[in-house]
C-alpha cells in the first residue's frame, strides 16, 4: 500500500492535481440525512458525531455512506436523521480532477500496457542442488526503479485522455454583443499535452528498450515438408539450466477459416 501511495503521489505531481484537505462541521436539524460537503472528488479519513462533549466515530457502510464524486454524506440506520443539537464532523482530502480510485485504475491500465508480455528471469538453486531458472511476470512489485517514471508518464497520458473526452463536448460561445469564449481551447491544450507526454514516454522507452516502444524479437516458425505440420519451438535455455524443455506457442493469425464446422476429410470424399 505504501508503494501505491508513493506512485499516486508522483502521478498527482505530474498532473498538477495535488488536492487539498478539508474539514466540515455540519449541524443536525432532526430532519436531514444527506449532507453536501464543501468539496467534490473526496476521500474521507474520519467521520464523527459530537454530542455534548462526547465524540463518536462513525463506521462507513453501517452508520453512513459517501458519494465521493459528488461530495455527499448520507447517514444510515440509527444515525439518520441527525438529531437537533448534534454536530457531524467530516474530515478528508479533496482531489482537483481525479479521485484515488480513478488514478489507481489508470495506473493499473498503464501497468498492463507497459509490462505486457515481459518477464523477469530469476536464477535459483533447487532443493536437489540443481540450478534452475524461473520467469516471473513483470508487475509493479518487481518493476525496476528506472522504469517507474515511464509508468507514471503513461498513467498521466491515460488520465489526460479522460480529461480530453470531457473537454471535447465544450462548445464555443459567441454573443450578439461581440463576446466570444473559446471553450475549445481547453480541448486543444489537453491534446497538445498528451502529445508532448507521449513523445517523452516514447523517448524513454526507446532509450531503455522497455514498454510499448521496445524492440521485440520473434522466432519464425517452420513447416515440415514431409508432414505439413509446424516444427515445435522451445524456449532457449542457459548452459547450466537442466530443467525440462518448455514449448513456445506463438499466436498465429487465422484468416478465411471455414466457419461451417464440417470435419475435414481424412481421405478424399470421406470424413469422420
Amino acid at each position: 500500500m505504501a508503494e501505491l501511495t508513493r506512485l499516486l503521489s508522483r502521478i498527482r505531481g505530474e498532473l498538477g492535481d495535488f488536492g487539498t484537505s478539508f474539514r466540515d462541521v455540519l449541524s443536525g436539524t432532526g430532519e436531514l440525512t444527506d449532507y453536501d460537503l464543501s468539496a467534490v472528488n473526496v476521500t474521507l479519513t474520519r467521520v464523527s458525531v459530537l454530542n455534548g462533549g462526547t465524540l463518536t466515530d462513525l463506521v462507513v457502510g453501517t452508520d453512513y455512506r459517501v458519494d465521493g464524486r459528488e461530495g455527499r454524506v448520507t447517514l444510515l440506520g440509527s444515525r439518520a436523521p441527525l438529531p437537533l443539537g448534534q454536530v457531524l464532523i467530516v474530515e478528508g482530502a479533496a482531489a482537483g480532477m481525479f479521485t484515488d480510485e480513478e488514478l489507481t485504475q489508470h495506473l493499473r491500465d498503464a501497468e498492463l500496457q507497459h509490462c505486457h508480455n515481459r518477464h523477469v528471469t530469476v536464477r535459483y538453486r533447487s532443493k536437489n542442488g540443481f540450478i534452475r531458472y524461473a520467469d516471473e511476470p513483470l508487475t509493479l512489485e518487481n518493476l525496476p526503479d528506472v522504469e517507474e517514471l515511464p509508468v507514471v508518464l503513461l498513467t498521466v497520458i491515460n488520465a489526460l485522455w479522460a480529461v480530453a473526452t470531457d473537454a471535447s463536448s465544450d462548445v464555443n460561445i459567441s454573443t450578439g454583443e461581440g463576446t466570444h469564449v473559446d471553450r475549445g481551447q481547453r480541448y486543444t491544450q489537453v491534446l497538445h499535452q498528451i502529445s508532448v507526454l507521449t513523445d517523452r514516454y516514447e523517448e524513454l522507452c526507446r532509450q531503455l528498450n522497455i514498454g510499448l516502444f521496445r524492440i521485440e524479437m520473434a522466432t519464425l516458425r517452420r513447416v515440415s515438408r514431409t508432414t505439413g505440420r509446424y516444427v515445435p519451438i522451445y524456449v532457449d535455455r542457459e548452459f547450466d539450466d537442466h530443467a525440462y524443455p518448455e514449448r513456445v506457442l506463438p499466436q498465429i493469425d487465422k484468416h478465411d477459416v471455414d466457419p461451417s464446422g464440417i470435419p475435414n476429410p481424412t481421405y478424399p470424399g470421406w470424413a469422420a
